[in-house]
């Protein structure tokens, strides 16, 4: 008897219809938005004579937030590449990791306006008379507020790939880039995602700062919806704050519609599990791709190239080799470890030379106390936002049918950048006279909170089906559920989730110890308000101290507190 043919055959069959018309109309579309958008970025530029402005008619909104989204992605694309590249290297290299972890740490630490500082002067002149070089440093900033956090994910989800995956990989002799493709990324794509997610809206809270910059008494602007703000809140313009906001909230629904949702129900493939999840999370855009025909004549097309390209690569990078087997001789690890020594001393040499020469011990004394008050701040987001979010994310990571009526409305508060709200928060804690010692905790929270959310979700969705199954099975319920069942699954997530709210944290606090409405400014004593206010007056040696200060206090809690946890993840608490 002939096999009846599959669902999916059947769905995919007959000619070209609606489903592929609608592709082709929303392709042309895109490009042409593009394509219209970039060539904004091509305009001449000859500051202070020939520089761009931004006004305050609500009609310009839709293009200039179509100019800020199309940084946003480019920025997230710059970010997943980078953090492929080195969180590969961070986990599979002893050196490397010894190397790329601890300066990972001091990179998240430095603040966004750290890095606009130092670049923005050097991208202006690589790309002399065109606005492209403003664009940009305004993307690298963009950047630098994106990537730490999906580094730092990846970095740990290769670090807890099942052991038996992993020496499945060497006993069927598969290279490093078929370990790479066919284990390592599948299983990083659910917390990846997610932090990618949260990555991208926590991107938008710097949009204001890397559009609107003001930097070494310099005053530079880039039109967009980031800029916009900047400018009705120098205005106190209530009503084009409020179309602002509006523009924001349409422009998160459609890439939430368009891309992530999505990205998503596509990912829902990668579970590590024996049984199908009961109830996958759904998108009409993926079911439109996947009804087309045209995507699929595309993945056809495309098949041998991307064949070739797999055996390339395989060739390049060789067959699989475990970590413990890497060799490594007594006088290479001497070298290594001397020639690390050796960095670290002179770092300490120039900093001691630039502390006494242009600074003051009584300054870095001063600096040092007031980086205590923003830690204080830190460790009590992290404590509240741990405690109200991580059951949260755990109940919609568990409910798909949860996860699926939350994500849009958790997706929207996390992307919806905090800081346009800062100026109501300035009228509110003014109107209440609420101290802005206070009042920043809340601000910091509204950015860096939804990093422990989540990596909670991811956390909880990685927990496969059968393990849950067998948990009710057994009666595990309350504490004890969550003492053997849920704390273990989502740990390294949680640790994640901790590292990167505590650096998002730290970097927000330099826009939310320090807020303004008008000729109305409030501040904060803290180590984000005296970097800011360093910035402002261009005021290099005090932005350097501000800088390395904040990032001696990052790393040195990273090292002490969310490296044990990382090596007990590792360890202990993972599936």
């Amino acid at each position: 008897m002939k096999p009846l043919p599959e669902p999916e055959s059947l769905r995919r069959s007959g000619s070209f219809g609606l489903p592929d018309l609608a592709v082709i109309l929303g392709v042309l579309a895109l490009l042409g938005v593009v394509a219209h958008v970039g060539a904004g970025a091509m305009v001449s530029f000859r500051p202070p004579d020939v520089s761009p402005t931004v006004s305050l008619d609500p009609r310009n909104l839709p293009d200039y937030a179509a100019r800020s989204t199309l940084r946003m992605f480019i920025a997230l694309a710059a970010s997943l590449l980078f953090t492929l590249i080195y969180g590969w290297l961070a986990a599979h290299n002893r050196r490397a990791e010894r190397v790329l972890v601890p300066l990972l740490d001091i990179l998240q630490s430095v603040p966004v306006l750290g890095f606009l500082s130092i670049t923005v002067t050097g991208f202006i002149a690589l790309f002399p008379g065109s606005l492209l070089g403003l664009e940009a440093a305004s993307i690298f900033a963009i950047f630098t507020s994106q990537v730490w956090n999906m580094t730092f994910s990846f970095y740990q989800s290769l670090r807890t790939v099942p052991k038996e995956l992993g020496e499945a990989t060497t006993l069927y002799r598969l290279s490093r880039w078929q370990r790479f493709t066919r284990l390592e990324l599948p299983s990083a794509a659910i917390p990846l995602l997610w932090n990618a997610m949260m990555s991208f809206g926590g991107g938008w809270f710097f949009v204001a700062a890397s559009e609107a910059i003001s930097v070494l008494n310099r005053d530079y602007t880039l039109p967009g919806i980031g800029s916009y703000v900047a400018a009705a809140i120098a205005a106190q313009d209530l009503r084009a704050l409020g179309w602002a906001m509006a523009t924001m909230a349409v422009v998160i629904l459609l890439v939430d519609q368009l891309f992530w949702r999505p990205l998503v129900a596509w990912s829902d493939r990668f579970r590590l599990e024996l049984s199908a999840s009961g109830d996958a999370p759904e998108s009409w855009l993926y079911d439109l791709l996947t009804t087309a025909h045209i995507p699929r004549l595309v993945a056809e097309a495309s098949t041998p190239v991307l064949e070739g390209v797999d055996r390339l690569m395989s060739a390049l990078l060789g067959p699989v080799q475990d970590r413990e087997e890497e060799p490594a001789s007594p006088g290479q690890e001497r070298l290594f470890n001397l020639a690390l020594l050796v960095l670290i001393g002179a770092l300490l040499a120039a900093l001691l030379h630039f502390v006494l020469t242009r600074v003051g011990l009584a300054e870095v004394a001063t600096v040092f106390r007031l980086g205590l008050f923003t830690l204080a701040r830190v460790l009590l987001l992290l404590v509240l936002a741990s405690l109200i979010w991580t059951p949260i994310g755990v109940a919609i990571g568990f409910n798909p049918r949860l996860a699926r009526l939350l994500q849009p409305l958790v997706q929207f508060l996390a992307s919806f950048p905090a800081n346009f709200i800062f100026p109501f928060a300035t009228l509110f804690f003014v109107r209440f006279q609420i101290p802005i010692g206070w009042g920043s905790i809340l601000l910091m929270a509204l950015g860096a909170q939804w990093y422990i959310l989540f990596n909670a979700i991811a956390g909880a969705q990685t927990i496969p089906s059968d393990l849950r199954e067998m948990a009710d099975d057994v009666g595990l319920k309350g504490l004890q559920r969550w003492r053997k069942l849920i704390i273990p699954g989502i740990f390294s997530a949680w640790v994640t989730g901790g590292v990167t709210a505590s650096g998002g944290a730290w970097n927000a606090s330099i826009v939310s110890e320090v807020v303004s409405w008008g000729s109305t400014t409030l501040a904060a004593s803290g180590l984000g308000a005296y970097i800011a206010e360093a910035t402002g007056r261009g005021d290099w040696p005090r932005i350097a101290l501000g800088i390395g200060m904040m990032s001696l206090f990052v790393v040195g809690f990273n090292r002490l507190f969310w490296r044990r946890l990382y090596d007990l993840a590792e360890s202990k608490y993972h599936l």
